[in-house]
């Protein structure tokens, strides 16, 4: 016999799955990879309430002066992204800012560095069964300049630019790295692009900030330098003050 449905399991499902209502939901959404980030952020909410943990996946709902504010761990790589944004978007929730972290493709980047992303360079294995090889992965422009303004008032240098997303971590040959560099990368993260793209599709707002872990063109490793540690924390500090000036505080 066929399948009974069109698609076995849908982000609509999951979202009623875990009982998740758009009234229990704000409409910003800081969205961190793993859950020891989304702790920290959450100390920064307000009367936070756990709206569901299924699986690995935890999401509050608190405010921000004021603010009624979603935080989530998103995941780390695109499979698990693009299940929490599936939830988020299938929620109701209009922006979504993604806090993470990313390798420089430039020798001149830094450990703590941020980088803002404007578009994508798609080499995840998720995003070809939602759209096309010629769909132009973007983010919102109007997160995007606010976070860029928020962190230059804050008195961070923040790169802004082409981050390239890929699901093969030990596979950045220097070939394939090199052709991403040509084709205008700055950066490589392993999330962006999922998230960008299933926004778009939804009709959601969505922006990405990361802080730069490790650089691949010198093959310097940053995981353990304090430089890492302070732009996490920066990155908590800029999400929730762009959330207040987007709206309007």
């Amino acid at each position: 016999m066929q399948m009974q449905k069109d698609v076995h399991l849908t982000g609509k499902d999951l979202t009623q799955m875990v009982q998740l209502r758009p009234q229990d939901v704000g409409a910003y959404a800081i969205v961190p990879g793993p859950r020891d980030r989304l702790d920290v952020l959450i100390k920064r909410i307000e009367s936070p309430v756990k709206n569901f943990s299924f699986m690995e996946y935890t999401m509050y709902t608190g405010t921000f002066q004021g603010i009624k504010v979603t935080g989530m761990n998103g995941g780390r790589f695109s499979t698990d992204t693009s299940i929490t944004t599936e939830v988020m978007c299938n929620a109701g929730i209009k922006n979504i800012i993604r806090i993470g972290t990313c390798g420089a493709l430039d020798e001149k980047m830094k450990v703590g560095d941020l980088v803002v992303v404007d578009k994508v360079l798609r080499g995840d294995g998720v995003t070809p069964y939602y759209v096309d090889k010629d769909f132009v992965t973007t983010a919102d422009k109007q997160i995007t300049d606010t976070l860029c303004e928020v962190s230059k008032a804050m008195g961070l240098s923040v790169l802004r630019g082409t981050v390239w997303t890929t699901d093969a971590l030990l596979r950045e040959t220097r070939e394939i790295v090199e052709a991403k560099r040509k084709e205008g990368a700055i950066a490589v993260d392993m999330v962006s692009s999922t998230l960008l793209t299933l926004a778009q599709l939804y009709q959601v707002k969505a922006g990405s900030i990361l802080a730069v872990s490790d650089n691949v063109i010198t093959g310097e490793m940053g995981f353990m330098n304090p430089l890492y540690y302070m732009a996490e924390t920066n990155l908590i500090n800029i999400a929730l003050e762009t959330v207040k000036k987007l709206e309007g505080k």
